[in-house]
């Protein structure tokens, strides 16, 4: 197959004078070397394509593809991660992963949880606060996990998203919402264990690859996984593999992972983060179908190679789960 490649690529973000943080979420030049070096030794051609822009042109210009590997997170809006979904689906070209309404809906996690709690799947209790006065009506007890509602990476995450007493709720919530321009979510502090479970597939074919708990070290920001701790990951963070068969817990996140991503409507690959709460009782934290897959440094490729995944096989899965939505 011919293969076109969308993407966001980190550098050339910050070449144009974005920050560290509003770039975060965009992929290396390696990622992008690793996904067309591994699509060519599975026998396709590829071409790169680019950001959302570079695809119109491409399209108004006449240029085509079989396929459409898309892992472009986009810049702006709510709808960013749905924008190159969207105008694929407009020209009938098939893509990779999932289609502009999963993409919207599981980037606001408050909507999100509101769709798996309403479905059943295990999830904690929440607030969407809008603005700063909304935090007097969080209708829970403290402590509080707070972040922006729509971001991912572990941006606007620190050590100050635990908050432990409702004078500090406001102040973090106000810090936030002008960082960020965007709602905040609040939650109750889960103080239990933490797993990714990674995803191949879609529908009933989906299953859970590997579950890796997420295991801060001494030199971690502790209590969180950060966007400081996920970006110093190799020095900060055990990652271990944890097999379904040999603890309850991880059984049962797996178990919850799968019914959130099929309720979702999730496609093709990504990861789900459970966290435990204080009586070790799994529960639903996001989604993330347009997971990062750099071959060594991503959680879902990091999964793949605890379990004995080859990154080639992992592509290759993705490829596939993508093609059977192909137009006869």
């Amino acid at each position: 197959m011919k293969i076109g490649l969308t993407f966001d690529l980190r550098s050339a973000y910050l070449a144009m004078g974005f920050s560290e943080d509003e770039t975060a979420e965009f992929d290396r030049d390696e990622t992008i070397q690793a996904i067309e070096k591994t699509l060519r030794e599975l026998g396709h051609e590829t071409e790169r394509i680019g950001h959302i822009k570079e695809l119109a042109a491409a399209l108004v210009a006449g240029k085509r593809w079989d396929l459409v590997f898309n892992i472009a997170e986009g810049m702006y809006g709510i709808g960013r991660e749905a924008q190159v979904p969207a105008l694929l689906d407009a020209y009938r070209i098939p893509y990779t992963f999932s289609d502009p309404l999963v993409m919207s809906l599981t980037l606001d996690k408050g909507m999100t949880k509101r769709v798996v709690r309403d479905a059943g799947v295990p999830t904690s209790d929440f607030f969407v606060a809008a603005t700063v006065a909304d935090a007097a009506k969080v209708h829970f007890n403290p402590p509080w996990f707070v972040k922006p509602v729509a971001e991912g990476t572990g941006k606007g995450i620190t050590p100050a998203s635990i908050v432990r007493a409702r004078e500090g709720l406001a102040a973090q919530v106000g810090e936030l919402l002008a960082t960020y321009r965007q709602p905040v979510l609040v939650e109750p502090y889960l103080s239990g264990r933490e797993f990714t479970v990674g995803i191949v597939g879609t529908g009933v074919e989906a299953r859970a690859i590997g579950s890796m708990e997420v295991i801060l070290l001494s030199n971690a920001e502790q209590g969180v996984y950060s966007y400081v701790n996920k970006e110093f990951c190799e020095d900060r963070v055990e990652y271990r593999l944890i097999r379904p068969g040999d603890d309850p817990v991880v059984a049962a996140s797996e178990r919850i992972a799968l019914d959130a991503w099929r309720v979702l409507g999730c496609r093709d690959a990504g990861r789900i983060d459970i966290r435990c709460d204080g009586e070790n009782r799994p529960q639903f934290m996001e989604v993330n179908p347009l997971a990062g897959i750099h071959p060594e440094h991503s959680d879902l490729p990091i999964i793949c190679n605890k379990v004995g995944l080859p990154y080639r096989d992992l592509l290759g899965a993705i490829v596939d789960s993508a093609a059977a939505r192909m137009i006869a």
